[in-house]
């Protein structure tokens, strides 16, 4: 099972602190509102495609919440809410559309996105353009959420250092009973919506969110696991796909455990390519070639994971925790700097900066956790990859992760949260070819380490009216990432609706 958030993030490492509540009201502005499309819709259905919107002002955007069926299957279990978040578009009156926006994860919030990074997440001519729509998917932040532990129990589960020995069957059933005690919480104190929180669910509700807003076509651009969500969307509804961009896509086609060493992979080609940057500064704690660098590094984790450092505010650092460190700066170029930094500090023994590092790719603040990121992601990977994993395909994946990605090897794998999940799997793993459906345009980056191109190369052939734009570089997704030949492309399609010529590599 994937081990790593996919989700789209940010070049900076400094969190806002700003929660919703935090922000000041600004004052009340006309609201702009377009008839539901309710077309083909099921009687039993239209109560919910019919609701009208009641925007409020939340300081420079607008919110709503949708109310959605809790099962799409039968409407009568019950209700969820869905939370939205509109920038409006800023050049025109007359926008061409709402376009959807997901940032990834699972369990990334897209309200938050669009509230505390607009600009991040979506470039000035589009926005220009279009009302740009954040939503937070079902259990995940402000919409209705799936709640599991808190803050002191999250610490635990995230940063305490097993007892065992790391791959002896006592750490195992160790990290099992942990997952176990994660997965009762979450049944406990989420009420009933487990089992209705998956991706297929959560395209449901975007065509919803789709319709109340009054458009007859989806547009919409998602960002890593968004992508997954975007051609599911297309699988449901191709009839109902106006233009779709997939920046880093996840292959829909493979299995969990096929997920997690393949990002594996991506992560050691990535963590590669940033050693080789290091070993060109005379700030690089590394010296020699990349392997020699790749092979320290490697004694460096084996060293902490055998004697972890105290960090001042009690925690330890193992090596669960500095590969989470490790891999957060992985996700931009730009924020490699900051890699070196942490592993600079570990080497003195000073683990501040690397919990700064994890604790941001945990939305840790202060000791308390922003959003529930982490209880979402499982959430959704246990309800969508079938636990099909068998020992021979284990043995397989474990030779080939040795072989390939050496240096993260020894600290990728551990028990998986889903063998323990309190609901068994309803999604399925197989190509999407959403026939009927407009063009598709697939993003992907060649040395993608969350996602690796490989994934985008095979979405935007799987999909019957894919095309596939290539950003060749570093770092996660693609567009609004500075290269020119990808936004040029990326807005051209948005804007205009003319997607490329041909599958496109941009330089």
């Amino acid at each position: 099972m994937p081990a790593v958030l996919a989700g789209l993030v940010a070049a900076s490492l400094v969190l806002s602190g700003c929660l919703y509540s935090m922000i000041p009201d600004a004052a009340p502005r006309p609201t702009t509102s377009k008839s539901p499309d309710v077309g083909g819709v099921p009687a039993e259905l239209l109560p919910f495609y019919e609701q009208t919107l009641d925007w409020e002002a939340c300081g420079d955007f607008d919110c709503t919440m949708v109310t959605a069926p809790l099962d799409w299957a039968d409407p009568s279990k019950g209700e969820i809410e869905l939370s939205l978040i509109r920038s409006r578009a800023e050049g025109t009156t007359e926008p061409i559309g709402s376009l959807l926006t997901n940032p990834g994860g699972p369990g990334v919030s897209g309200v938050s996105l669009i509230r505390d990074s607009v600009d991040f997440a979506v470039g000035d001519p589009v926005r220009a353009q279009f009302d740009t729509i954040g939503f937070d998917p079902r259990g995940v932040g402000e919409s209705t959420a799936v709640t599991c532990f808190d803050a002191a129990d999250m610490d635990a589960y995230l940063y305490d250092i097993p007892e065992n020995p790391r791959g002896t069957e006592a750490w195992t059933d160790e990290l099992r009973e942990r997952n176990r005690d994660f997965a009762e919480a979450c049944e406990d104190n989420s009420g009933g919506i487990l089992p209705y929180i998956t991706t297929d669910n959560s395209a449901r509700d975007m065509d919803l969110i789709r319709a109340v807003l009054g458009d007859t076509e989806l547009y919409y651009l998602g960002y890593s696991y968004g992508t997954f969500l975007g051609a599911t969307y297309a699988k449901l509804f191709p009839d109902r796909v106006g233009r779709l961009v997939l920046d880093g896509a996840v292959d829909p086609a493979i299995s969990g455990n096929d997920v997690g060493v393949t990002q594996a992979i991506g992560f050691e080609s990535a963590l590669r390519a940033y050693m080789e940057s290091c070993l060109a500064d005379d700030e690089c704690p590394f010296r020699g070639t990349v392997d020699d660098a790749m092979a320290d590094l490697g004694t460096l984790l084996a060293s902490v994971d055998r004697d972890p450092l105290p960090n001042a505010d009690g925690r330890m650092l193992g090596a669960d925790t500095l590969m989470t460190a490790i891999v957060r700066p992985l996700y931009a170029e730009s924020t490699w700097p900051y890699l070196t930094t942490a592993l600079t500090d570990v080497l003195q023994g000073d683990p501040a900066f690397a919990f700064l590092l994890a604790d941001d790719y945990n939305s840790r603040v202060e000791g308390q956790y922003i959003d529930n990121g982490t209880e979402a992601f499982n959430a959704y990977n246990c309800m969508d990859y079938p636990l099909d994993t068998t020992e021979e395909t284990q043995a397989e994946a474990d030779a080939l992760l040795a072989a390939e990605a050496p240096t993260i090897a020894p600290f990728w794998g551990g028990s998986d949260p889903c063998e323990v999940w309190p609901y068994p799997p309803t999604g399925v793993r197989e190509p999407i070819a959403a026939e009927g459906a407009a063009p598709i345009v697939v993003v992907g980056t060649t040395n993608d380490p969350a996602t690796p191109y490989e994934w985008s190369v095979s979405l935007a052939e799987q999909l019957s009216s894919g095309v596939l734009v290539t950003r060749v570089g570093e770092g996660h997704t693609g567009y609004n990432k500075g290269n020119e030949c990808v936004d040029a492309a990326i807005e051209t399609y948005l804007l205009e609706g003319t997607p490329p010529d041909g599958d496109l590599r941009c330089e």
